[in-house]
């Protein structure tokens, strides 16, 4: 057998699916929205990011919105900033989360308690690192009207300030569009092929009731994709949308930041026993093997079309150009992040996340 040949195969796949959901992703146009739109921020230690976000939330223009901010045990300066906020524009609110029961994860639980407390029509979940463009809030409302969706979701522009950022960050939206069958469109309506991303979801909320809110996810940490797969299972309509006009998020500074981020929920992605061999041979096959197989015409050929997908990638989600050359050791961390969180799942280590550790679970 000729390998060369299968390592072009390897390549050619994602290219030829990213292609495909590169020209279908959906970009939202400005649109009004009707009903109130309540912005919910779970916010732990985050008095370096709340303000920010806060203020980038009550510009939304397109949509009446509310602003709720649950402080989930902080020791920080949060509440006093959030107070403070709401003292000067009735629109912002700010509660506090209860201790956290068993059996829930923290960000799950807290955005549970942000969907009881909230009073609008579309119930729009963001990180504190998140920032709303002026339309995003009334566009994801009205793309969800006009479709008839239950959730929207997108990946927020990534900033990326440091290399370990770079090796890490993009791999979001890389994988997302280049493996992931219909780039969760709400063509799609499988629920193993649904997609999200927890940075910003927005749900409809008697379909969100419906299912039992964060409440049926309430063990996960990967919530958006939890509750995407959930909408679907219940015969909802769930779809990601192109993201970087909708929001900007800086989600980790530095490699031990990043590393330690997507290691707390690779158990509910890639990480399992039967499915990172196969991960393991996908990825690396396309985007390492090539390099071994040099001067081989085959290898050139599956370099060009690897570094392509991941240039179309990255300027179709505005990340950084600089990043596209990193792509091999991008995969290649990629790949690490994921056998290490599988290896400690098997020696019954916890995954944990801003202070909080938690038993080690089956995937999603």
């Amino acid at each position: 057998m000729d390998w060369t040949w299968l390592c072009l195969g390897l390549t050619a796949l994602p290219a030829a699916l990213g292609v495909h959901n590169l020209r279908r992703l959906p970009t939202l146009p400005e649109a009004p929205a009707e009903g109130l739109v309540s912005i919910l921020i779970p916010a732990r230690n985050e008095a370096a990011n709340i303000e920010a976000c806060v203020a980038a939330a009550l510009a939304s223009r397109g949509a009446a919105v509310e602003v709720v901010v649950i402080d989930d045990g902080s020791t920080d300066g949060t509440a006093g900033i959030v107070r403070r906020l709401a003292s000067a524009d009735p629109r912002v609110r700010l509660i506090a989360a209860p201790p956290l029961p068993p059996d829930w994860t923290g960000k799950v639980h807290a955005c549970a308690r942000l969907a009881e407390a909230a009073r609008g029509d579309w119930l729009l979940f963001i990180d504190a690192d998140v920032r709303l463009a002026p339309g995003a809030a009334a566009a994801m409302a009205a793309h969800a009207q006009v479709k008839g969706l239950a959730m929207v979701s997108g990946v927020p522009r990534q900033l990326i300030g440091s290399v370990g950022e770079a090796l890490t960050v993009p791999g979001i939206n890389f994988l997302l569009l280049g493996y992931l069958p219909g780039g969760g469109r709400a063509e799609t309506v499988r629920p193993d092929l649904a997609a999200a991303c927890g940075q910003l979801v927005l749900c409809e909320r008697r379909a969100y009731e419906a299912i039992g809110g964060h409440g049926a996810v309430r063990r996960v940490l990967h919530d958006g994709l939890a509750l995407a797969r959930r909408f679907r299972a219940e015969g909802h309509r769930t779809e990601v949308v192109d993201g970087a006009p909708l929001a900007t998020c800086r989600m980790y500074r530095g490699f031990r930041e990043s590393w330690a981020g997507f290691l707390k929920n690779a158990r509910e992605g890639m990480a399992t026993p039967l499915g990172l061999p196969i991960w393991t041979v996908l990825l690396a096959g396309a985007h390492l093997w090539p390099w071994a197989l040099l001067p081989e015409p085959q290898a050139f050929l599956a370099i060009a079309l690897m570094l392509a997908l991941r240039a179309a990638v990255t300027i179709r989600v505005r990340e950084p150009w600089w990043t596209i050359p990193l792509h091999p050791l991008t995969m290649l961390v990629a790949l690490a992040i994921q056998w290490w969180a599988l290896a400690r799942w098997a020696m019954g280590r916890p995954a944990g996340w801003k202070g909080r550790a938690y038993p080690a679970t089956k995937a999603a």
